[in-house]
């Protein structure tokens, strides 16, 4: 990789590119003069959103990789001038009750939820300068949910890793800060029967799901280079469902 002083661009990193919360950002970024770089491991997906963003003169470039392919993404880092953020947005989730889970399950879910998370951040801040910023997409299930142990330990685990990031990095500049979505309407979400979507739309203050462009927002405002002081923190951006005491 490159280090060119007279270099102003800042180039962005997103993992789960493809779709939902990370298309979002990626458009989000590229709207805000990033470069940005989408990383997910579905490829004809990825190509497919990456030519529609080009299209609106949007400086985006797809590359397919899996998170947990730190050969991949170490590579895919070093294909572009400067690391300037780096936002984990991969995830995975599937509801199944606690005493249902494998090892293979609850494996998974860590490995992409939590590991990718840590394989992305390690590599970005190895390359980084100061000014640097990461952001890690953890999740308001942090907090606890039915049928989502697995899921729930690794959100709960980007958080905590967020912190120890943030402290190890913040003498060089760089911040690591996390994003917690409330229920949003994305792919994944949608995968749900249309009546338990429904029900979970119907939990929230609003009565509607988070848009990912909402998430983006949050996301993008932890990238930029002015939010220099905000670091180790987790925002939650679920229309205040977080805070409780939905009754009147």
């Amino acid at each position: 990789m490159k280090n060119d002083p007279m270099n102003t661009l800042r180039i962005a990193f997103v993992t789960g590119g493809a779709s939902g919360i990370g298309l979002a950002t990626v458009e989000r970024l590229a709207r805000d003069g990033h470069r940005v770089v989408a990383i997910d491991r579905n490829e004809a997906q990825l190509t497919e959103a990456v030519e529609r963003l080009q299209q609106l003169k949007l400086d985006v470039q797809a590359a397919a990789a899996d998170v947990c392919d730190r050969t991949a993404i170490a590579h895919i880092l070093d294909t572009q001038p400067s690391v300037d953020v780096a936002v984990a947005v991969a995830g995975v989730y599937r509801s199944r009750a606690f005493d249902e889970l494998s090892d293979a399950d609850f494996q998974r879910t860590l490995d992409v939820n939590l590991r990718g998370v840590f394989v992305l951040a390690q590599e970005a801040a190895r390359r980084m300068q100061a000014g640097g910023r990461i952001v890690a997409v953890s999740s308001r299930g942090a907090l606890g949910m039915h049928r989502a142990a697995d899921y729930v330990a690794s959100k709960a685990g980007v958080v905590g890793l967020v912190r120890a990031m943030a402290m190890d990095l913040r003498t060089r500049q760089i911040a690591v800060n996390s994003v917690a979505p409330g229920f949003t309407d994305t792919p994944m979400t949608r995968s749900m029967p249309s009546d338990l979507y429904a029900a979970a739309e119907a939990l929230e203050p609003s009565g509607a799901a988070t848009s990912p462009d909402d998430i983006a927002h949050a996301i993008a405002f932890l990238a930029a280079k002015e939010t220099r002081f905000i670091t180790g923190q987790t925002l939650m951006v679920d229309g205040g469902k977080s805070l409780g005491g939905l009754g009147v």
